[in-house]
Parts: structure tokens; C-alpha cells; sequence
């Protein structure tokens, strides 16, 4: 199985902590220079970055189209991108303002579009390119207090789909990988023991899955072996929505 990327440059943004970080080390042992983008965690950025050796760190908010054409600019061309940058602003609906739901879709959703429209230039001359999209089960399937967060992930798996049909033809593969509920410093903050308790039980493998796990799904999707997949939703939750 072809998983080489030597000589690929990749973009992992939020690629700082958490599932980003994994992904970020994965691609890098499979060979590819990996950039780290953060938005304000530099610190966490750079221990990454650090801990990967041949890899930068750059800092730029992917939700402002201009940041983004800069520090492709700076810190391009990429073959492999993986739109992974997320927020939270978990509220019932009635209770949940425009600010929040703005936020969501500026850094879950719109990020992902400003990204893309931004390497794509680079991978349609060299005629090769993988992009993954990190969506969530949440967008497949809803979640109460998740209205905007749902609704962004939603907007991926059509975004991808788009973006699959339009640049196959050029060799370059567009997917989407959906995690379940994953042991992060994000998921920790935005859930009480009682839940996490009950989605355990809900899940046939009784366990909540991990960074490394999702990066795993990423990274294959990244490689040469996966050059006959495209505009699919890779859903990695340890059956949880099956």
C-alpha cells in the first residue's frame, strides 16, 4: 500500500492540539513537510511543529479570506490540505444569538472554502491534490444545542461533494471524515461525565475514540492508495450512528 508523501507539502489547519495535532504527525512520518496553521495557540503551534522537525507553524485566522491567500502565498504551495479547524458555540437554539451562530459557520464552514479556493491553483497545474474536510457526526445527524455547529459540518459534506465533481478530472480527491465523540481538550470542555458516560454506552465499541484514530482515516485519505476516492464521508465513530 502506497502511503508515501515524500516531497508533498501539506497545510493541516488548527493543526496546533487535539485530532489537528495527530493528523499533523501522521502526515509527517508518512514523509510530506507539514505546516501547522493556528489562529491564536502558538505555543501549542510550535511544540507541535517542534515534535515533527521538518514542519512550520503559521498563524492566520482561516476564516479571513485574506490571511488565507497570505499565508498560502508565504507558506505554499500545498498538495494535501486538511480543512480542520473548528468552533464551538454550544446554545439551544432560542437562546442562541447571530454572534454565535456567525462564529461557527465563519471558522467550521467558510474556512474550509477560503482554504481550498486558495491551494486549488497550485494542485490543477500539478494535476494531483488531496483535501479532506473535517466534518463530525454531528453534521450527519444533528444535535440539540448544536444547531450552528451541525449546520456548518452539514455544509462540509456538500462543499466536498462540490469540490469532488469539479476537480476529479484533474486528479485531485476531495473527502470528508466524520468523527464521533473523540477524547480532546475541546470535547472534555463542552461535556459533563453524565454524557460522555451515555454516549459510551451507546457506542458498540464502548469507548470514546481517539486523536490518533481520526488521523489515521486522514492520512490514508491523503496517500497515493486512496487515489480512487473521492467525495466520500468516512465516518469514524466506533459505530455509534450505525
Amino acid at each position: 500500500m502506497d502511503l508515501d508523501l515524500s516531497g508533498r507539502r501539506a497545510l493541516v489547519t488548527g493543526g496546533g492540539k487535539g485530532i489537528g495535532a495527530a493528523i499533523a504527525r501522521e502526515l509527517s512520518q508518512m514523509g510530506a513537510r507539514v505546516v501547522v496553521n493556528y489562529r491564536s495557540d502558538q505555543a501549542a503551534a510550535e511544540s507541535t511543529t517542534h515534535e515533527l522537525g521538518d514542519a512550520s507553524s503559521y498563524q492566520a485566522d482561516v476564516g479571513d479570506p485574506a490571511q488565507v491567500a497570505e499565508m498560502v502565498a508565504q507558506a505554499g504551495p500545498f498538495d494535501v490540505v486538511v480543512n480542520n479547524a473548528g468552533l464551538l458555540r454550544d446554545r439551544l437554539l432560542l437562546r442562541m444569538t447571530t454572534e454565535d451562530w456567525d462564529a461557527v459557520l465563519r471558522t467550521d464552514l467558510s474556512a474550509a472554502f477560503h482554504v481550498t479556493k486558495a491551494v486549488v491553483p497550485h494542485m490543477l497545474k500539478g494535476r494531483w491534490g488531496r483535501i479532506v474536510n473535517i466534518s463530525s457526526i454531528v453534521g450527519l445527524g444533528g444535535n440539540p444545542g448544536q444547531a450552528n455547529y451541525a449546520a456548518a459540518k452539514a455544509g462540509l459534506v456538500g462543499l466536498t461533494k462540490s469540490v469532488a465533481k469539479e476537480l476529479g478530472s484533474r486528479n485531485i480527491t476531495c473527502n470528508v471524515v466524520a468523527p464521533g465523540y473523540v477524547h480532546t481538550e475541546l470535547t472534555a470542555s463542552s461535556m459533563t461525565e453524565d454524557m460522555l458516560a451515555e454516549l459510551i454506552k451507546m457506542t458498540p465499541l464502548r469507548r470514546q475514540g481517539e486523536a490518533e484514530e481520526i488521523a489515521a482515516a486522514v492520512a490514508f485519505l491523503c496517500s497515493p492508495a486512496a487515489a480512487f476516492i473521492t467525495g466520500e464521508v468516512v465516518v469514524v465513530d466506533g459505530g455509534l450512528s450505525a
